[in-house]
């Protein structure tokens, strides 16, 4: 294996806080138009510290993607402010946003979205392929060993597992070293033994690469797995566990989930 990379210095000893990796400032989301608008995001508030896994979780409807969308700057609020550490992405034009997406977010879907006519060795490397630096191939082989797609590389997406495509597909996200990865539902299509290694990959890159992780799931056991899990409930934050088990996120849920 390759030499260790670079890990992230560790935070400042001065008596202030650290800037969290991202955050909401009192943003809603609407959309339509009155009076049938609806409201996805109502005030919503939070902050995602740098090197911790935190999940969302609450009923459909509640606003989970729209908050995760809004942190990735996919969806302009309707009133409030994102940051990704300093940067608020309101002042920021398209083509802003774009590159910042590219070099200082990494989004991982429930879908994979991989390209089908590429290798797995051309779909990690795609940011370099569309206009951004290049990648660092010590890093990239790390990336590779740690997942253990090394004898997939060659082989595009219809050839791969569901899980292998997963693999890839976080492996593409963590090639620029991203500040915050923000995954919706990335076990959503997976069977449960798959599942559970894509969330231990997430829990590594959060352990070993000083990763900021962000993750909508539905699934308490997913859940468990992160450092903190914040709650959404028509559109507002609606408490957070730290250090959760699935049985304490069961039992946030059981009194409030009227859904079938």
């Amino acid at each position: 294996m390759s030499s260790p990379s670079p890990q992230p210095a560790p935070p400042s000893s001065s008596s202030e806080s650290p800037l969290p990796a991202a955050r909401a400032e009192a943003i809603t989301r609407e959309f339509g138009h009155e009076p049938a608008n609806v409201t996805a995001l109502d005030r919503v508030s939070i902050a995602f510290d740098a090197g911790r896994f935190t999940s969302i979780m609450g009923p459909s409807g509640s606003g989970k993607s729209t908050l995760l969308h809004c942190l990735a700057g996919l969806e302009r609020p309707s009133s409030g402010s994102v940051f990704v550490g300093d940067t608020d992405l309101a002042v920021l034009s398209e083509s802003q946003l774009t590159t910042l997406r590219r070099d200082r977010l990494g989004f991982v879907f429930q879908a994979f979205n991989l390209i089908p006519t590429l290798t797995a060795e051309e779909n990690i490397t795609l940011s370099e392929r569309i206009g951004g630096s290049r990648v660092d191939r010590a890093w990239i082989a790390e990336l590779v060993e740690v997942l253990r797609i090394g004898d997939r590389l060659k082989h595009r997406p219809s050839e791969l597992s569901g899980g292998q495509q997963q693999r890839v597909a976080i492996a593409r996200v963590l090639a620029h070293r991203p500040t915050v990865v923000l995954a919706d539902e990335p076990t959503g299509n997976l069977d449960s033994q798959t599942s559970v290694e894509v969330l231990s990959f997430l829990r590594l890159v959060v352990e070993r690469f000083g990763q900021t992780v962000v993750m909508v799931t539905h699934d308490p056991t997913a859940a468990a797995r992160t450092d903190r899990v914040v709650f959404l409930r028509d559109g507002r934050v609606d408490g957070e566990l730290k250090q959760p088990s699935a049985e304490e996120v069961l039992a946030h849920l059981a009194p409030r989930d009227t859904e079938a």
